[in-house]
Order: structure tokens, then sequence, then C-alpha cells
């Protein structure tokens, strides 16, 4: 059997909780809808950091962020020893491109530069921005050859045109692969949109659909402010406010317009592939990197923090001609298995070394998707530099069962622990309750051992008893 192609589309800062059809009233994602009726929503779907490069590392790797080396967005190398898998896809007999931002290593005061990605079409952008020399930013150099000025765009009232929009070109590009002759192969294509990452900036006309009166608001009590405080020494980008000192109703419609213009453009790729005969056979996966606290708790941004707007993110697949259709999954998930996921899908078998597992028995119907995984992990690790946070590269990692989710900040001695099935806001700390102290030991103690078991190197293979 032939395998199919691979569209994975992957948003910048996106939460979970922003599509339409699984329980948000006041977007606006008829596309993203229609995804999650013909296909599968993993609805308790974890990113393996709440940051970019050590959340894409991890993904493109197949392994936790520590494991694979790479836990700070900055860094100036990737290591060399660690396949991605568009590469190891690549070679399988697949051609892959990758359009917008990857964001493995530093894209700061230089252009990314290339790694051995498998990718044959590269059209890359790291942010809508024009920072980088000319010739070597795709987004930025189409602007200026369609007579645009990026920087006075943004500055403007009506900030960017959205034909001259990032989400636009990613789009423009896609149509353009998937219209191209791939020699009778399959191909994967790896879209990653900027937005809704911050600034929050949508065109106007966009922005006039969603009124900050409407929204909402953000999860908050006003006991956040006095937690966050007791947090502040940990990296963070913002210190806690209450949700009328941060804006959070605007950041929210602002927000939901950026996802707008993303529905929209997404729409235009899916129309191509019905065009051009290709949508039976493809396999549309649509997710972030990772979330956005969006006001939660009185945090805009991200950070040092665990909380469910900023590391649970949405993960659907669309594949109506061999997986199931209309399902969501609430069983934890993690975006290691999507890495393995889209590994299987191309008739790989998943390397020894890969720390996800394949969801494919679930989107076939083969299992229910309502116990994956015992545990989803989640982990920081001086991830942020002090330029964005203040602060000094703090240490931490998420545990996440069924039922509790389990934070501890190494080098702060502190930590929080929530009861999701009677608090799924976290709201209600009980790190320091003393009849909570047999969940919390127990907890920690599964962390570490997870710690342990998941994130340590033993070096090469071994050749010989001795």
């Amino acid at each position: 059997m032939t395998c199919p192609n691979i569209l994975w589309y992957c948003t910048d800062q996106q939460r979970f909780d922003t599509i339409g059809a699984l329980g948000n009233p006041h977007v606006q994602t008829p596309t993203i809808d229609g995804l999650v009726r013909e296909g599968v929503a993993f609805t308790n779907t974890y990113c393996q950091s709440p940051i970019c490069t050590p959340s894409r590392a991890s993904f493109m790797t197949g392994l936790y962020p520590s494991r694979a080396r790479n836990t700070r967005n900055g860094n100036d190398t990737f290591p060399e020893d660690i396949p991605l898998i568009s590469k190891l896809i690549a070679d399988s007999g697949y051609n892959c491109g990758m359009i917008g931002k990857f964001h493995l290593v530093s894209a700061g005061k230089r252009p990314e530069p290339r790694l051995d990605d498998g990718f044959t079409y590269w059209q890359h952008s790291h942010a809508p921005r024009d920072d980088w020399p000319e010739g070597t930013h795709a987004y930025a150099d189409w602007v200026r050859e369609k007579g645009g000025d990026l920087d006075a765009m943004r500055e403007s009232e009506n900030r960017v045109d959205p034909e001259l929009h990032q989400t636009t070109w990613a789009s423009d590009c896609a149509i353009d692969y998937i219209s191209q002759d791939h020699g009778g192969k399959p191909w994967l294509l790896n879209v990653n949109v900027y937005d809704p990452h911050p600034p929050f900036i949508p065109p106007k006309e966009y922005e006039e659909r969603f009124k900050a009166a409407d929204m909402p608001g953000p999860h908050f009590k006003e006991s956040d402010l006095a937690h966050q405080k007791s947090l502040e020494s940990v990296d963070f980008q913002q210190n806690a406010r209450r949700p009328e000192e941060c804006n959070a109703k605007s950041a929210q419609a602002k927000y939901y317009a950026m996802i707008a213009l993303i529905d929209d453009q997404l729409a235009r790729i899916l129309q191509t592939l019905d065009e051009t005969g290709q949508r039976e056979n493809t396999v549309i996966i649509f997710t972030s990197d990772h979330g956005e606290t969006l006001g939660d708790h009185g945090l805009m941004f991200k950070g040092c923090r665990f909380y469910e707007g900023l590391v649970k993110v949405p993960l659907i697949f669309s594949f109506p001609s061999a997986f199931q259709s209309n399902l969501q999954c609430d069983g934890l998930v993690e975006l290691l298995d999507l890495s393995a996921t889209l590994l299987d899908i191309a008739g790989l078998d998943i390397p020894e070394y890969h720390q996800g597992q394949t969801l494919t028995p679930i989107l076939k119907g083969q299992e229910p998707g309502n116990h994956i995984r015992e545990s989803a992990r989640c982990e920081y690790f001086d991830a942020l530099d002090p330029h964005f946070t203040g602060g000094t590269g703090s240490f931490a990692t998420m545990y996440r069962t069924e039922r509790y989710k389990l934070v501890v900040y190494h080098d702060h001695n502190v930590g929080e622990l929530y009861d999701l099935q009677e608090d799924p806001w976290e709201f209600n700390d009980l790190w320091s309750d003393p009849e909570q102290s047999d969940p919390r030991n127990r907890l920690i103690f599964e962390s570490f051992n997870q710690h342990v078991n998941l994130t340590t190197n033993v070096g090469s293979k071994r050749i010989a008893p001795m």
C-alpha cells in the first residue's frame, strides 16, 4: 500500500481551548472544526516544554528536551548525533517540505542555520519581522517583492495587510508545494506559522470581528496574586496582574482574531488538496508547539509555569479514508506521540531510542483513546534567556497523571500540586496541605523515577561485556 501524503500544520503558542468544535463558543474556527468532525482530536495533549525551541527539538526528535540535550531558546548548535524525524521520513522515500518557523537553533542576530533535516523544499521565516539580511528570510523578501514595508505595517493602525501576512504567505507556499509534481512519491509538508504568538497584532479587519467586551476573560481569582508572588523568583516573562491591569480580554480578542486568520488560510490549503485530487490520500494534522497563559492566574505570555493553558495544545488528525471520524479522546498524550505517529504513518519502524508511542491504533479504531499514557511530562531547564524573564535560569518539571499535576521548581525548593479532578483550572495549590502529604510524596517519588529513567543518557552502545 502506498504511504499517504502528510500535511502537518503547526501554529505557535496556541492553547488547547481555542477551537469551536472542542467547546469554545467565542472563536471562529470553521475549518479546524471540520477537521475535528471528520477526524480524531486528542483533548489532553501536553507539550514537552512550554518554550519554543525545547518543545520543537523534542517533537522533531522523539526525545524529551533534556534527553535531546536541547533545552534552551537561543542555543548555538544542535546535537549532530540525533536524527530529525523529517530526515528519517525523507530517507524512507518521501519528498519533504518545510514552511515558516523551525527554531531548533537560534535565529537571533543571524539566519537560522540549516540542519540535516531532509527537507528539499525550504521556505524559512522565523518570525514576521524584517530582522534578517535580504535573501535569508523568505517571508520578508516576499513582502518586499510585493512592495510592502513589513516594519511600517506592523506599527500602523491597520497592522499587516492580510494579503501580506505571514500566515497568508505560508498558505501561498503550501499551495505551491502541494501543486508540484512529486514524481509519484508521497510528500510531507510541515507548515509552521508564527501566529498566535505575541505580540497580539492581528490585521485590523480581523481584530474588528472580536470585541473585548464579549470575551469570557481568563481563569483568574484574587488569590492568584499572592500565589504568583510566592513564585516570583521563578522565571516568567511578566509578573502577575489582575485581568483588567493587563487588558486580558483585549488580548484574548486579538488572540482569537489571529486564530481566525489561521483558520481562513488553512482553508485555502485544504481547498488546494481538493482541487488537485489529493485530499483523500493526505493525512492532515493540526497542532501547536505550546500554549499561552493569556491572563490565566494573572500571567501573560510564557515562562517557567505549567498551567493548562500553557502546556496543553491542540492535536487533531484527519484522514477519513483510514482513520476514525468525529472522535474526541481524553487520554493523556504527549507531542512525542505525534512524532512516533508520523513515523508510523510514513511506514517506518519507530527507532528503539524513540520515547513516543504511536497513536495509529487509536486513529484506526483498534484501541480506545480514554487511557493512553499513565502520565505526561514537561520540562523547563534554563529555557528562556534573562533578557525575557529577568531571571536566572530556572529548572523545573511537571508530572501529570490522570488526576494530579505535580510541579517541582528544583532550584527554588518549592512546588505546586493540583487535583485536576476537583480543580481543573488549578486554583487550589495543595503542595503545603498536610492532608495531601501522602499523594504529594508519592508523586514526587514517581516523578523522580520517571526523570531518571527517561532522561539519563547512558552513552554509546555496549559492544562487549567489559
